[in-house]
Formats: structure tokens, C-alpha cells, sequence
């Protein structure tokens, strides 16, 4: 069976210049994207796995919707769109044709109806199938600039982060999934980054996601940030130092989610582990449907943002904020600055930049404005495609299940 992760095209369709990409290399990427989705697919069937379908409309829980989604998006933005050679000009409600299936955006929109009549793997399958080869015929005829090629960009991109929320339902409903050992990481002294003015973002030219606009300048004063993320060594003494059981490590909302789980599955340690600890010799974590020994040298994963906070109280450090941890990774790599084990949370709140507006897809990061924590970084499951260092994600603090982990800062 072929590894779930593709291998990486040299120089070309699973790089982070994709995001300037033109017609030729984006018609590779997409297809490349599309036989990745189908893999990830073909996996939950052969796990005879399934949630069952929610009364509202389908959710990115269940992987059959996920899946035919991402079908529905590209179709959306694309085939649909009578508008989208405007790119990000484009109205976030476009004038739209009919879909090729008429039972679409029912079974796979964002927002419809409770259905008694639901999709099968086979339906899912051939609109993938079909919507992608529209999809290609289209871009054959597009203008080669930045504009008319903006959705089939997003698309490609949507599509690899809905490919790595399938692997999370991979791991959180023990599908086996073929996958590289997790990474050692060789940790390394923390790292002292001088004072500078950092131009935090991104700058205009080829695609950009519309939280990362634009840049604009900030001044950071000197700080000390680990070169690596916090390791299962590392988190095992706040384990053993009795970090579950101490409130003083933890802020109230957050002790508050602890008892929560404590009293429904007795939590007293990260999503996923079965056992952790100095005295048990090991972190046994479950990794796609398999108990594995997980090193010492590895990156902590599966952890809340409240967890991150509660190891940096207890060791008497912080998280990064999101221009230190930017500015260290894009330019303290030649130093030992390491990171792509996992995400990581950052210290601040997701908020927007100054002089932000949604860009089309005005439910992207809009929603999650106020509540959830910024991520910054990529796990083993991102396409290298994503893996920009001013890529923002963003989850809620209480969101474990995410292939997530934390470094910190000293005070």
C-alpha cells in the first residue's frame, strides 16, 4: 500500500511556491491533491468507519461529507462561479450556475437541510472525480495571472487542509493510516533572538490566505525561545510533577475543561495516551488505531492550548507570541531553529491584522476571530505546499485532537 503522504515533486507542485503557481503547475497539484483525498477515502472505507451523519447538514466530523466537500468547493468557486476571473474582488456570494449533481449542495454545502437520503462512498467518489476534471478544463483556458487564477489556488489549498482534517478523523477513529516513523528532533539549547523591527505577514503577490494581510511592521525586544518543541521528555516531568492534579498551573477556563474530562474519562494526561510517566519507562501514545512508544526526543503532540499554557506556568516560561515565533523560525534556522514536527500554539489570541477585510471565502477565518488560539508551524500530516513560515492556523483552545504542540519562551 502506498504511503498516505505523497512524496514531494522536486522544485515543483508540493513546495510553498505553489502559492505563485501557474496554470501548468497548478493543474499537476490539483490532480496530485485530488488522488490524495481519494487515498485518505479509500482508507476509511477499507476501516468500514463512519460517523453517523448529523441532523444538521453534514460537519467536518464525518469524513464521507468532508471528503464530497471538497468536491463542493472547488465546484463552487469555480465551476459555478460566473465571477471568479475577479479572484479576490470577487463577491463572497457570487452569481452561481446549477452544479453538476443536483443533489450537491444538500449533501455537501456548507449549510442545507437534514436529509433522510445521504451519499454513499460511490457517489462521493465519482463527484470528486468529475468536479476535478471541470475543474481542469477550466483552468486550461484561464487567463496565467495572479487574479483569474486566485480560486484555483484556494482550491488546491482547501483541499490539502481538509486532507490533513481527514487524517485527524484518521486518528481519532483509529483508521490505520501508512505513515513514517514520528520525528527525533535533536534538542538544542534555547536560542537568545536581538531585538528587531520584523515585518510580520505577508506581502501582496501570488496567493495569500486572508488573515496573514498584510504586513505591517512591529518592534519585538530581545527574547529567548526554545530551537525545538517541547519534547514527551519534557512534558513528562510536568506529568509526573503532578500538572493534572495542581489548579495553580492552570488558568480557571482551562482547569475548568480538565475536570470536565477527568470526571467523563478520567484525564489525567494528553489526548490519546495510555500511559505516561518517569516510573512507567515510556509515553505509550495511540497513533492511528496502534499503541506506539513514543521517544523522549520527540515533539509532544495531541495537546490543548490550555495544557501548553499549564506546562510553560509550571516551568516557569510562556508561550511565544506570534511575531516572535515568525521571526525566529524565518530567520534562526541556520541556528538550530527547528519546526514542521508539529504545530504550535502561540500565545495570542486569533485576531485580525490592521486594515483586514474576509477575502471571498468570508468563512475562513472571520468566524474564529475572538475565540480560537493562533497556531503557527506544520505536523508530519501538512503538504509541503503549506509549510510557509507566515502561514497563520487557528483552532479553539480546548481543540486536542489536532496533531498540535507547543514550544515556549523564557520570561
Amino acid at each position: 500500500m502506498p504511503s498516505t503522504l505523497p512524496q514531494a515533486f522536486p522544485g515543483s507542485i508540493d513546495a510553498p511556491t505553489m502559492r505563485h503557481a501557474r496554470r501548468d503547475l497548478l493543474s499537476l497539484a490539483l490532480m496530485d491533491a485530488r488522488n490524495h483525498t481519494l487515498h485518505l477515502l479509500a482508507q476509511f472505507e477499507a476501516a468500514a468507519v463512519r460517523l453517523p451523519v448529523p441532523p444538521a447538514a453534514g460537519s467536518d466530523q464525518d469524513p464521507l461529507w468532508l471528503a464530497g466537500h471538497i468536491g463542493w468547493f472547488a465546484e463552487a468557486w469555480i465551476g459555478r462561479n460566473t465571477q471568479r476571473s475577479q479572484g479576490t474582488a470577487c463577491p463572497s456570494r457570487p452569481t452561481r450556475l446549477a452544479s453538476i449533481d443536483s443533489r450537491a449542495d444538500a449533501w455537501w454545502g456548507d449549510a442545507g437541510e437534514s436529509r433522510a437520503e445521504h451519499p454513499d462512498a460511490a457517489a462521493t467518489r465519482a463527484y470528486l472525480l468529475e468536479t476535478l476534471e471541470s475543474t481542469l478544463e477550466l483552468l486550461e483556458k484561464s487567463p496565467d495571472d495572479d487574479a483569474a487564477l486566485y480560486f484555483y489556488r484556494l482550491a488546491l489549498f482547501h483541499e490539502d487542509l481538509a486532507g490533513e482534517q481527514l487524517m485527524v478523523l484518521a486518528q481519532l477513529h483509529g483508521v490505520p493510516l501508512i505513515l513514517a516513523p514520528a520525528e527525533s528532533l535533536q534538542v538544542r539549547p534555547p536560542l537568545l533572538m536581538p531585538a528587531v523591527q520584523w515585518q510580520l505577514g505577508s506581502e501582496p503577490g501570488g496567493f495569500v490566505f486572508d488573515n496573514e494581510k498584510w504586513a505591517h511592521e512591529v518592534a519585538v525586544p530581545e527574547f529567548e525561545i526554545d530551537a525545538q518543541a517541547v519534547t514527551w521528555a519534557q512534558f513528562v516531568e510536568f506529568v509526573d510533577d503532578g500538572g493534572y492534579d495542581r489548579p495553580e498551573f492552570w488558568q480557571p477556563e482551562g482547569w475548568e475543561w480538565l475536570q470536565v474530562l477527568a470526571r467523563l474519562e478520567g484525564r489525567r494526561g494528553p489526548r490519546f495516551v495510555e500511559q505516561i510517566g518517569v516510573a512507567s519507562g515510556a509515553v505509550m501514545q495511540t497513533r492511528f488505531g496502534r499503541a506506539v512508544r513514543m521517544a523522549g526526543n520527540q515533539a509532544a503532540m495531541h495537546l490543548s492550548w490550555w495544557e501548553a499554557d499549564a506546562w510553560c506556568r509550571w516551568a516557569g516560561r510562556r508561550l511565544p507570541t506570534e511575531v516572535e515565533w515568525e521571526y525566529a523560525a524565518a530567520t534562526a534556522g541556520r541556528r538550530g531553529f527547528h519546526w514542521g514536527a508539529a504545530h504550535e500554539w502561540t500565545a495570542g489570541t486569533f485576531r485580525p491584522w490592521p486594515g483586514f477585510t474576509p477575502d471571498p471565502w468570508s468563512e475562513y477565518s472571520t468566524p474564529s476571530f475572538g475565540n480560537a488560539r493562533a497556531m503557527r508551524g506544520a505536523s508530519f500530516a501538512t503538504r509541503a505546499r503549506l509549510r510557509y513560515v507566515r502561514y497563520r492556523g487557528f483552532a479553539l483552545p480546548t481543540q486536542d485532537e489536532l496533531f498540535v504542540g507547543f514550544r515556549s519562551c523564557a520570561y
